[in-house]
């Protein structure tokens, strides 16, 4: 009886410890040279659907610049994004236009300082305007130094009225090609808590082609062409969260620039003196109100390249950029700008400027207004392509560019 009870136990422990180890995927047997494992077909992971239909052109083209408007400057050394289409404005009539675009960190675990940016960009135009350069605020670790530059290269056919308020307003123009290359770079250092000091560099060469016998006397006989180096210091206090397109802060700037007369052609040393006041408040959900001040303040008999121009791509829009030009500028605007949905928004400004020669020549009768509205498209994240459509004075004009305005 006990032989039997025993011999009973033994073979269900046998059975036990066999349906065990079929359970774990192990059969193992007495006497056995082959070990095997197995998974039961239930357990098996479902396969990956196969990717027989590659994304069309236009889906792959849409999943790139959604991924572009994503800031990703933690994930590489630089996240670049590319784009070209037709470009216009006042001055430099249809054209076409590349873009690349890039933000980087030098400290890619740095939370707290701003990505450094920069733009790349050329541009052909059906008036015969060419230009290509490059642009960028490099924000180095811990925000201690800043380096901000400029460099372009440009050939662009010009209509001229002359020097001064009047010229601009009641000379019948005549045209020239500008040829111009242009550096500029602003080296800061921090010397405490949103204060910056520093350095100013500026070389500036432009040639005046086709000039005829109206041109020269437009520019007061002066010579067709001009070099002209620069140095200078500044200090500025600057709460901005991110330069290129500002969300809140405040921006105050006063830079003081020297052209030597033995660095250039110049035929004197020329001073210039510029203020610039940015203030930016969150008004609502999407909504903000930008305002800027801007004050040049050339020399007398500053040669014709080196004087204060009005219009352009971001002060005076709609304006053709040097119609009114003379040593001294200012100019000021208010602007509403409102994000719509994903990456679209818009903006609505109004503003006004001057030109005189001096001081004691300002006169209000003589200030030009400045409206417009305008559409912002997110190129990458915080970096927008905008299109503005601006009026002034008997004037207006559908501008495409980078960046905020101001």
């Amino acid at each position: 009886m006990k032989r039997a009870l025993l011999t009973l136990l033994f073979s269900a422990a046998t059975f036990v410890g066999e349906a065990q180890n079929r359970e774990a995927g192990l059969l193992l047997r007495e006497n056995d040279t082959l070990r095997y494992t197995y998974t039961p077909l239930h357990e098996l992971p479902a396969a990956a659907p196969a990717d027989t239909v590659r994304p069309g052109f236009f889906r792959r083209l849409i999943d790139y610049f959604g991924r572009a408007a994503e800031d990703r400057s933690r994930e590489k050394r630089i996240d670049i994004t590319f784009a070209g289409g037709p470009s216009y404005s006042k001055t430099t009539k249809l054209g076409l236009g590349l873009l690349a675009a890039g933000l980087y960190r030098f400290d890619r675990q740095d939370t707290v300082t701003p990505p450094s940016d920069i733009s790349i960009f050329a541009n052909v135009s059906t008036s015969g305007f060419y230009a290509f350069g490059l642009t960028g605020n490099t924000i180095f670790p811990g925000d201690r130094n800043r380096l901000i530059y400029d460099v372009s290269f440009t050939s662009s056919p010009r209509d001229l009225w002359g020097i001064g308020y009047e010229a601009g307003r009641h000379n019948p123009p005549t045209d020239f090609v500008e040829q111009r290359s242009r550096i500029a770079a602003r080296y800061l250092h921090r010397l405490f808590q949103n204060t910056y000091a520093g350095f100013i560099f500026h070389f500036d060469h432009t040639n005046g082609r086709d000039l005829d016998e109206t041109g020269f006397a437009y520019l007061r006989d002066e010579h067709r062409h001009y070099t002209a180096t620069g140095f200078g210091a500044m200090i500025e206090y600057d709460t901005r969260d991110f330069i290129p397109n500002p969300a809140r802060g405040v921006y105050l700037s006063l830079r003081e620039t020297w052209f030597p007369k033995g660095l250039g052609s110049c035929p004197k040393a020329i001073f210039r003196t510029v203020f610039i006041a940015d203030l930016y408040r969150h008004l609502w959900r999407g909504g903000l109100l930008a305002f800027d001040f801007y004050g040049e303040f050339n020399s007398d008999d500053a040669p014709w390249p080196l004087l204060a121009r009005m219009g352009g791509n971001e002060r005076m829009r709609g304006y053709y950029e040097g119609r009114y030009t003379d040593d001294c500028l200012i100019t000021c605007q208010l602007e509403l700008r409102q994000h719509i949905w994903r990456r679209i928004g818009c903006v609505v400004w109004a503003g006004a400027g001057n030109v005189f020669s001096q001081l004691d020549e300002y006169r209000w009768s003589q200030t030009l207004p400045n409206y417009g509205a305008g559409l912002r498209w997110e190129l990458k994240k915080r970096v927008n392509v905008r299109m503005d459509y601006g009026f002034g004075r008997n004037t207006s004009g559908f501008l495409l560019s980078i960046n905020e305005a101001f």
